[in-house]
């Protein structure tokens, strides 16, 4: 299979045509390759538009998926941005086309080892990981210019609101354990927040403090 022309194939019908309009959001997801990001046996199957299981009860977002959510950031260059759930590490390879520093964290120590290994392979030396309730953020590196949730979300934590920066941009999927709504947070000067409503969409559990518990 070549994965260079599925790739392209995937960016021309899946994401350019649905209306992602952002170059470098486009320009990213023709460079990363994501069947590096998928089980191996799985790898024929990267660039269809679906998601995929990566074990553990975890999965990779359909890619028009993390192209709208990375363009909902509107990221320009110079940001320092937070991912909540590493997964495969995909959409962290993304983002570290898009920003200048990409924080994510994971809780699941077996796919923050596989990701960790991906992005050292990929030479992505803009991106800083740990293992941790993401629900909570990272508050030694905060405040952050955006945000970006890649699990289903009960509410918004307030933790991670705490860590935005006035104007920046919070991208977070909210609702029930089965299916949620994407939203693109603002957060304002007098302390409130904006929420612009997006698509349905369906994530995994957010698992931790300000999320769902284990065996919610």
């Amino acid at each position: 299979m070549n994965f260079d022309i599925a790739r392209k194939k995937m960016v021309e019908t899946q994401i350019v045509a649905r209306g992602v309009k952002d170059r470098r959001v486009i320009e990213a997801m023709l460079k990363v390759p994501r069947h590096l990001f998928v089980q191996e046996a799985m790898a024929a199957q990267a660039y269809g538009d679906n998601s995929l299981p990566i074990g553990e009860k975890q999965t990779i977002s359909q890619p028009y998926t993390v192209a709208l959510m990375s363009e909902m950031l509107q990221l320009t260059g110079s940001e320092s941005v937070l991912e909540i759930g590493t997964g495969s590490g995909y959409q962290a390879a993304i983002l570290a086309s898009l920003a200048r520093r990409v924080y994510t964290i994971e809780r699941i120590p077996a796919l923050a080892a596989k990701a960790r290994r991906l992005f050292d392979a990929l030479a992505l030396t803009n991106i800083s990981m740990k293992i941790d309730d993401g629900t909570v953020g990272w508050a030694s590196e905060a405040l952050f210019d955006a945000i970006i949730v890649t699990a289903g979300a009960p509410d918004i934590p307030s933790a991670l609101l705490d860590q935005l920066v006035v104007g920046g941009c919070l991208v977070i999927p909210v609702g029930d354990k089965q299916d949620q709504v994407l939203y693109r947070v603002r957060k304002l000067e007098d302390g409130t927040v904006a929420r612009e409503k997006s698509i349905p969409c369906r994530f995994v559990k957010l698992i931790g403090r300000e999320g769902w518990s284990e065996d919610q």
